[in-house]
């Protein structure tokens, strides 16, 4: 190569190096201090909020690359949400350009008590605004991927009755902040409890790999924007060999029923704001455990003892019913539909609602399969259940006793609830004692 052109290009490489340094320093002489940083990031979340926000720490670097660092971040609240660290990595070419682009965010240790996240309710962005959701002063910009990744680990919500999980993932954005890839799994959990997301190419549909209680959950989940700009989420899933208690176990809570469970679910919420959006969903399932225990509750013995009896379990063959779910302002209903239990001595049908750990049923238990049905109704909680005959089905299974004793009882009962449901009334208190005996003949 010519000296005069070697010269050349080493000229050029060293103006554009001076170049980029220069516009390096005038991007930083325009960054605030970290406390001025602090302070403007508390400002802006109150006036977008509503809600004071202290930061504890904030630290700005642009070398090598263009960082953000918030630590000791809580809100001013009774139950305030609280973040021990958050990392914003940014990209200094677009930087330079004056168009936001971040590379990565990473979360750490950020608890989320829920009845303080009351008070963002209705001011988050909306699910259709994509990129629109967040406005820039002029002459800023966002990417077409503001976004790339985003990390949490230690993400803990605390319910409504203090349980508190914590979770870990990740999620890989496309453009409109659609998903590309997501993870999402209970720190902790034995067997994993993961979620597990692959968008198809171009498509608004994603492969859903659920891993929970030692079996799947797979299926396809779709995302839509409606016409109303709300968005609309489904997905079709198909439960394999899930147990039971690990399913429940992962997230704290305890079964009523052993077994592992297969079936097909549905799932749907439609809202136009984020928050609302997860308050909306429905889920329904039509499932069967094969085998199935039911635990707490001995069927067999509280027909026996006229529902006077408590605790025990009951070993079925299979059981099988439909489940239906619905999240509201107080926590999600769930209730059972056409239940049917069967083993080698009785079979069983029934409904069931479950909601803040209070149970409310009935089932009809048949001795003799297709003939003889003693209805049960069922209360108490799930780590408690109760077994009671209602005052209609228990005066009926006196007067069954008086008549032919055992069988007797059952279709007594049986005949009571049926009156009871005709007139509407529960029979007075008098007429649940038991008749004097027949004299001899």
């Amino acid at each position: 190569m010519k000296r005069a052109v070697r010269s050349w290009l080493l000229g050029l490489a060293a103006a554009l190096l001076l170049g980029a340094g220069v516009l390096v320093w005038l991007a930083a002489s325009r960054l605030p201090s970290d406390e001025e940083a602090a302070a403007r990031i508390a400002e802006v979340f109150e006036r977008r909020f509503g809600v004071g926000l202290r930061v504890g720490g904030a630290h700005w670097s642009l070398w090598p690359s263009p960082v953000l660092v918030l630590s000791d971040v809580a809100t001013v609240q009774p139950h305030p949400v609280t973040l021990r660290r958050v990392t914003v990595q940014l990209k200094l070419r677009e930087l330079l350009r004056r168009v936001v682009a971040v590379d990565e965010i990473e979360v750490e240790s950020l608890v989320l008590p829920r009845e303080s996240l009351y008070a963002f309710r209705g001011k988050g962005p909306r699910p259709s605004e994509g990129r629109g959701a967040f406005a820039l002063a002029a002459p800023w910009t966002l990417a077409p991927v503001p976004l790339e990744r985003l990390r949490w680990r230690d993400v803990v919500w605390i319910d409504r009755r203090g349980i508190a999980l914590a979770y870990d993932g990740e999620i890989v954005f496309d453009d409109a902040w659609r998903p590309r890839e997501a993870r999402v799994e209970r720190a902790g959990a034995s067997p994993p409890a993961r979620l597990r997301l692959e968008r198809e190419p171009g498509q608004d549909r994603w492969q859903t790999r659920i891993d929970v209680g030692g079996g799947s959950w797979n299926g396809v989940s779709v995302f839509e924007v409606r016409p109303n700009d709300a968005l609309r989420v489904s997905a079709e899933l198909e439960p394999r060999q899930v147990d039971i208690a690990g399913l429940l176990g992962a997230f704290g809570r305890r079964a009523a029923v052993a077994g592992k469970v297969s079936g097909h679910s549905t799932l749907v919420a439609e809202a136009g704001e984020l928050g609302a959006l997860l308050r909306s969903l429905h889920t329904r399932t039509t499932f069967s455990v094969r085998p199935a225990t039911l635990v707490g509750l001995d069927l067999a013995k509280a027909v026996s003892t006229a529902g006077t009896s408590r605790g025990g379990s009951t070993p079925l063959d299979e059981l099988t019913g439909t489940l239906d779910t619905q999240g509201g302002e107080d926590g999600t209903v769930l209730r059972y539909t056409g239940l049917k239990a069967r083993s080698g001595v009785l079979t069983a049908s029934g409904h069931l609602r479950f909601f803040n750990r209070k149970l409310d049923g009935e089932i009809a238990v048949d001795i003799v399969d297709g003939v003889v049905g003693v209805p049960l109704k069922i209360g108490g909680s799930a780590s408690d259940p109760e077994v009671s005959l209602t005052g209609g089905a228990l005066a009926g299974a006196a007067v069954g006793t008086a008549v032919l004793p055992g069988v007797g009882t059952a279709i007594g009962a049986r005949v009571g609830q049926q009156m009871e449901k005709l007139f509407g009334t529960e029979p007075p208190p008098a007429a649940t004692k038991k008749p004097s005996p027949a004299p001899r003949r």
